[in-house]
């Protein structure tokens, strides 16, 4: 009895349609990976994407249970953690390379086989640290001082280069986008974005001729026009195009035996282009519910940001709401041809059980900002 009232008090608490729209999305998500056929070695992406989302919501729910502001207290603790990953990762972590030039050494195996991405994790903890330290600074009034502004950037970078280092410059270009999101929620002067950017314009330059490897550059040569390589560097958009159009508006169908999908046309169908099976099995409807999903997300996440009583809350709804729009943005960019393949997943729907299990986390953080607003008992900061 006193169970049931817990849940009872619970669900009175939580933000019902933000929970709503999480389990849609959950359930779709699902719905087009069981009709991916499994992988060569036998693995069901069906399988470990509904063992991810289990665990992804027992996690996120044990993160409303505490308020944020606690959470964050520890955030030297979480600092100090995600550290020690990235610098696990990079001198055991596991390589996976392939034709294309790709050697990215960001993967570390687990017991029993399982591998596990840490930079997913770490871009939950960078949630927390940075909304910390940028709300720190707004409490004090810094936000509009120069070397405190730098500092802010400092910290965007340390996980930037630590996971362009490892190989991961698509999970690199998401925390910058992390770090302009919350910059800007928190209320940083506009002066210093346009810094950022012209520095960016001037440094490209270099970029190209001494940072970027061979294979980046041909991802940034081909993609507009795939068509001069269509059996090696522009095989993967073309194919993804050719699904995406073949759906037409209602699709072919699920679980359709002679469809593209069954036929496996498409390279990474499961993951960086799961939104080419939305496109030939459930047409433009299928793709437009994604987008519309995706988007109620982070409007919502938005609502809970502006709702919220502190700065800390509102930075850690805009690091979710940055994560979630940038890989949503450049994911959707590639399979559309409208930017280069990144090697960034579509949050939620791609198959990838540290990606889906990390991305629930941050919605529970979101979604505990929106718990304990109400919340006005002071919390001890541990610095």
């Amino acid at each position: 009895m006193r169970g049931l009232k817990s849940f009872v008090n619970y669900l009175k608490r939580a933000d019902k349609l933000y929970w709503t729209i999480m389990i849609l999305i959950s359930a779709y998500s699902l719905l087009l990976l069981k009709t991916v056929p499994n992988s060569g070695s036998g693995k069901s992406y069906f399988a470990v994407q509904l063992v991810a989302i289990v665990i992804g919501y027992v996690g996120a729910i044990l993160f409303t249970l505490i308020d944020y502001r606690e959470i964050a207290s520890y955030w030297y603790i979480v600092a100090g953690f995600c550290l020690f990953l990235i610098i696990y990762t990079q001198i055991f972590g596991k390589a996976v390379t392939n034709s294309g030039g790709i050697n990215a050494k960001a993967w570390i195996e687990l017991p029993g086989g399982i591998t596990f991405q840490p930079s997913e994790l770490v871009k939950i903890g960078f949630i927390i640290t940075f909304s910390k330290h940028i709300s720190e600074l707004k409490e004090r009034d810094l936000l509009k001082s120069f070397p405190q502004v730098m500092l802010l950037a400092f910290h965007a970078l340390i996980p930037v280069v630590l996971v362009h280092f490892q190989g991961d410059d698509g999970t690199a270009v998401i925390f910058f986008c992390m770090f302009l999101a919350m910059a800007f929620g928190a209320g940083v002067q506009l002066r210093y974005f346009g810094a950022v950017f012209a520095a960016l314009a001037v440094a490209f330059p270099i970029a190209w001729e001494y940072i970027l490897q061979d294979y980046q550059k041909d991802r940034f040569t081909i993609f507009r026009h795939p068509e001069s390589d269509p059996l090696d560097k522009g095989l993967q958009q073309i194919q993804g195009r050719l699904s995406i159009g073949s759906g037409q508006l209602w699709g072919r169908g699920l679980f359709n035996g002679n469809s593209r999908v069954s036929k496996r046309l498409v390279p990474v169908q499961q993951s960086d282009f799961i939104f080419s099976v939305a496109g030939e099995l459930l047409g433009f409807f299928g793709c437009m519910l994604i987008m519309v999903l995706l988007l109620l997300l982070l409007l919502r996440t938005l609502r809970i940001a502006r709702k919220s009583p502190d700065c800390l809350g509102s930075s850690i709804c805009f690091g979710f709401f940055g994560m979630i729009a940038a890989q949503a943005l450049f994911n959707l960019g590639m399979c559309l041809n409208l930017l280069p393949v990144m090697g960034v997943t579509l949050p939620f729907f791609s198959a990838g059980g540290s990606s889906a299990a990390c991305l629930y986390l941050g919605f529970g953080l979101a979604q505990n900002v929106h718990m304990h607003r109400m919340n006005t008992d002071k919390v001890t900061l541990r610095r």
